[in-house]
C-alpha cells in the first residue's frame, strides 16, 4: 500500500475461487468445528460463490502470501486471546 494514494477501494484477496460450501467448510476446520454443515439446495439464495478482483492491486506488486485457512485460524486465534 505504500505504492498506493487514490481514493479508489481495493479488494485484498488470492484471486483464487472458492464456493460457499467449500469456504463454509474452512472456517468449521479454522474454529475446530467437527459438526454437520446443513445447506438447503431448495432455496438457493446468493452467489454460489465467491471471487475477489484483484486486478487493481496486482499490477503494483501484492499477491497473497497467506493460504485462507492460515489466515482464518490466525484471525480467529487472535479472537479468542482477546476475549481473555
Amino acid at each position: 500500500m505504500k505504492q498506493y494514494s487514490g481514493e479508489t477501494r481495493l479488494n485484498i484477496g488470492t484471486d483464487e475461487e472458492i464456493s460457499i460450501a467449500d469456504l463454509a467448510a474452512t472456517i468449521a476446520a479454522a474454529v475446530g468445528y467437527e459438526g454437520k454443515l446443513v445447506f438447503d439446495a431448495d432455496k438457493p439464495n446468493g452467489a454460489p460463490r465467491k471471487l475477489l478482483d484483484v486486478s487493481r492491486l496486482s499490477p503494483m506488486g501484492w499477491h497473497s502470501t497467506t493460504k485462507l485457512l492460515d489466515g482464518l485460524r490466525l484471525t480467529y486465534d487472535q479472537y479468542l486471546a482477546s476475549e481473555k
